[in-house]
Order: structure tokens, then C-alpha cells, then sequence
């Protein structure tokens, strides 16, 4: 049906089509773009993205072999992949998101905060990867007074990491608020799907090419991650540019009046009180806690069956080939029907999956189908609810609850690595429990996703909600 002005156009003799339409901008806060500023943007972040997840993807299992190497017992495996950087994100997290979300600045409020630690994690990483010939040094120079070999490795590999991990984690949450102050809302779930899916192909690369030589070339692959994490991520940051954001909303009095009491009070009060986002918390949190265990000990779970770290890693490649197939589709029906209704989905099938992987994984094969179905259904999952948080946390504010919800994590994560590591310790390192946990969390994280979805629909459902 013509329009009002194609109507008035032809009262003037002018054909509407000859006319050129305006093009389609897409906006978000002060922030406007073309499709070919969007690309643009995609572009830069995306190759960010590249280097952040290689170095997501392959640092943890790097670290696994080294501890592996140093005859590290799987309760200290755990307390220092998994409880040094929860107890490092709980007090650091917190901190910085709320510094991020009130920084005003020429470069932004996120950007600063992105930027500083880069370098940082660049040369934790190169110290990690002469760890062993500084331990092997330090216990030749202490001579009678070193405590062991294996303690220098241990304590130096703890010095790096930490430094690692408390950089990391400053970059791992920011970057997400990054995306959400500069990606349009209506397409944030089809961006969050080439973001999983450059993920996905770091990882293919990693596992397929690489992990099968971290234990005999450790010291190249940390060295080569850590120039491309470096100058990859930086080159993001001063490339992407963020809008003009709105003055910070003045603390109350109460938190003025108390520099130390008064802003803990009023963060617990924010992001604790109300029903709804104690709901994102545990159904998100119990997820992230379904995904830990089978990842925590896959290698070692891997070599008890007697499969080969090449194996391994072409079974992450497959599965992860897998999941990029789905990457886009995901991402796509997470626009379309919510990444909460995604959440409920995803949890329902991957505690089935899990249960099955108890019964079957025994040996080699059956534990690369279970192996490979986990990670495929982690992957749907992680893809479908990555933008959850854009989706339901008030903009504003957006660092300040992710952290909320990191803390809750990261108590958590302290506890259930070392105690995971012990009682496998006590099942004679019969990793086939790793399954059965994960399966059982998963069906818990279903419920909390299910209150969620419920009450999401008395906020005004998926198209009227606002953050309250």
C-alpha cells in the first residue's frame, strides 16, 4: 500500500522510487551507526575477541599440564586453576565494575579499565612460560636451604599466575560491558553469536594444532599467546570508541557520609535486595558451576582411559566445529525468543546429556562421545544465554551486577574445585563422577531458570520488561 509521502511524491510528478531511501542507522546510548560503521565495529571487536579467546581457550589447559608436569595433586590442581582466581574475582570484581560504570573520561568508562591490564597479562603470560628454568635457578642458588624443586615450580608458576588472573579478571568483566555500551540491543544476540563463534574457531585451532604439543613445547605456545593477546586486544581498545554517557547518579547521603561502610551497604542493597536478580543469580551461577567439574579434569579424565593429548585436542577441534554450526542459529533465536527461554532449554539438555556421560564413559571412545556431547551442549548453551546479562541487568549499572553475580560465583568456585578434587581423590580418581555432578547442577540451574522465565512475564515478558 503507498504511503502518505510516496503519495505526495507522486502529486509532484516524482516517481518513489527514484528516490533514495535513507539508510538504516542502528543506535545505542549517543552511539549511531551505519551498516558499514556496524561492520566496522563487528571487525574490531571481534578481532579482540580473537585474542581474548585464545587466551581463554588455552591458557587454563596449559596451566593443567604444567601442574600436571610438577606432580601437583589434583586438590592443589584445583585450588589454583579454579579457587585462586574466584577468590581473586570476588574482591577485585566488585571494585572495579563500580569504578568502570561511574568513570567518566575522553577514552570512555570502559576502555581505560581494558587497556591498563593488556600488557600485564601479556608478561604474566612469557613468566609463566620460563617458570620452570626460574624454579630450576631459584632451587640451584638456595642449594640446602630450597624447599624442594617442586615447591619453587609451584611457588613461581603461583606468583605468575596470580598476576595473571587478577589482570584477567578485569578484562573479563569489562569486556562484556563494553559490548553492551556499544552493540545495538535489537542485534546484541547475533553479535554474541559471531563472538562465540570466532571463540569456537580459537579453539578448533588451539586443540587440533596445538595442545598436543603444550607438553614438550609449553614455552612457545605461552610466549606466542602472550605477544597475540597483546598486541591483538590492545589494538581493539584503541580502535573501538565509546559514546558520551549521563553524569553517575549521586550516591545517597548515607554512602557519602561513610567512605568505607557506606558504598558496601549500598552495593549489597542494589544488586541483593530484589527477587528478580537474586533469580538471574542462581539460575546463571548454577550453570556456571554445571560447566566446571568435566571441564576442571577433562585432560586427566582424557589420559585415565588411555586417550593421547592429540586425540583429546581433535575431539575439542570436532565438537567445537559442531558448535560453530549452530553459533549463528543460536544467536538468532536468542533475539527471537529470549536467552532465558534458552537457558531453561539448554540446562534441561545438558544434565540428560551428563547423566548418560556417568554411565558410559569407561574408555576411550565412549568417553570422546561423552566429552564431545558435553561440549556441544555447553557450547549451545553459552551461545543461546551470552547476552542474558544485556538483556536483563540495567545498562547503567551494568558492571556493578555483573560483579554482583561473579561474587556469587566465585564463592562458589573457591570451594568446588579443591572439594572436587578431593573426593575424586577419594573415588581412586574415577573421573566418571565429574558427569554425574555436573548433571545434577544443570538440573538444578533448569529450576532456577524456570523461575526466572516466570518471573520475567510479570515484569512485562520478553518485550515490555525493564530492568527494575
Amino acid at each position: 500500500m503507498p504511503t502518505l509521502d510516496d503519495n505526495a511524491l507522486r502529486e509532484r510528478d516524482i516517481d518513489p522510487k527514484a528516490v533514495p531511501s535513507k539508510p538504516k542507522i542502528w543506535t545505542v546510548g549517543t552511539l549511531s551507526y551505519t551498516a558499514a560503521g556496524l561492520f566496522a565495529l563487528f571487525c574490531w571487536l571481534l578481532a579482540g575477541d580473537y585474542a581474548w579467546s585464545m587466551k581463554e581457550r588455552a591458557v587454563n589447559p596449559l596451566a593443567q599440564v604444567m601442574l600436571r608436569n610438577f606432580t601437583a595433586p589434583d586438590w592443589l590442581v584445583g585450588l589454583l586453576v579454579g579457587s585462586v582466581p574466584a577468590a581473586i574475582g570476588m574482591i577485585l570484581g566488585p571494585i572495579v565494575s563500580v569504578r568502570s560504570d561511574r568513570h567518566r573520561g575522553a577514552w570512555g568508562r570502559r576502555i581505560p579499565f581494558l587497556l591498563f591490564p593488556t600488557p600485564i597479562i601479556a608478561l604474566s603470560m612469557f613468566g609463566l612460560a620460563v617458570t620452570p628454568a626460574c624454579a630450576s635457578w631459584v632451587h640451584g642458588y638456595l642449594g640446602v636451604s630450597s624447599p624442594g624443586l617442586m615447591a619453587c615450580r609451584l611457588a613461581i608458576f603461583g606468583l605468575f599466575w596470580t598476576t595473571f588472573e587478577i589482570s584477567s579478571i578485569t578484562v573479563n568483566i569489562l569486556y562484556g560491558a563494553l559490548i553492551n555500551d556499544v552493540v545495538p540491543q535489537l542485534i546484541i544476540g547475533r553479535f554474541f553469536a559471531l563472538y562465540r563463534a570466532v571463540g569456537l574457531i580459537t579453539g578448533i585451532i588451539f586443540n587440533f594444532y596445538l595442545i598436543g604439543e603444550a607438553q614438550d613445547h609449553f614455552f612457545w605456545i605461552f610466549v606466542g599467546l602472550g605477544l597475540l593477546f597483546g598486541i591483538g586486544f590492545a589494538v581493539m581498545c584503541l580502535k573501538v570508541r565509546e559514546g558520551a554517557y549521563p553524569p553517575p547518579a549521586q550516591p545517597p547521603a548515607s554512602v557519602l557520609t561513610s567512605r568505607l561502610i557506606g558504598p558496601v551497604k549500598s552495593y549489597i542493597k542494589e544488586c541483593f535486595t530484589k527477587p528478580f536478580y537474586l533469580r538471574y543469580f542462581l539460575a546463571t551461577t548454577l550453570a556456571s558451576l554445571a560447566l566446571g567439574p568435566v571441564n576442571t579434569f577433562s585432560i586427566y579424565h582424557a589420559r585415565s582411559v588411555g586417550m593421547s593429548d592429540s586425540l583429546y585436542g581433535k575431539c575439542l577441534a570436532l565438537s567445537y566445529a559442531i558448535s560453530l554450526l549452530l553459533a549463528y542459529p543460536l544467536g538468532a533465536l536468542a533475539d527471537r525468543f529470549h536467552p532465558v527461554r534458552l537457558g531453561i532449554f539448554g540446562m534441561s539438555c545438558y544434565a540428560a546429556g551428563m547423566l548418560g556421560g556417568f554411565f558410559v564413559a569407561t574408555d576411550q571412545w565412549s568417553f570422546f562421545a561423552s566429552f564431545a556431547l558435553h561440549t556441544v551442549l555447553a557450547g549451545a548453551y553459552l551461545t543461546g544465554t551470552a547476552s542474558i546479562g544485556q538483556r536483563l541487568l540495567p545498562a547503567a549499572k551494568f558492571g556493578q551486577f555483573s560483579s554482583a553475580a561473579g561474587i556469587i560465583g566465585a564463592v562458589c568456585f573457591m570451594i568446588l574445585p579443591p572439594a572436587l578434587g578431593l573426593f575424586i581423590q577419594g573415588m581412586n580418581h574415577d573421573y566418571r563422577y565429574v558427569f554425574l555432578l555436573a548433571s545434577l547442577l544443570a538440573g538444578l540451574s533448569a529450576g532456577g531458570y524456570v523461575s526466572l522465565w516466570l518471573n520475567l512475564k510479570r515484569l512485562g515478558g520478553s518485550k515490555a520488561y525493564v530492568a527494575p
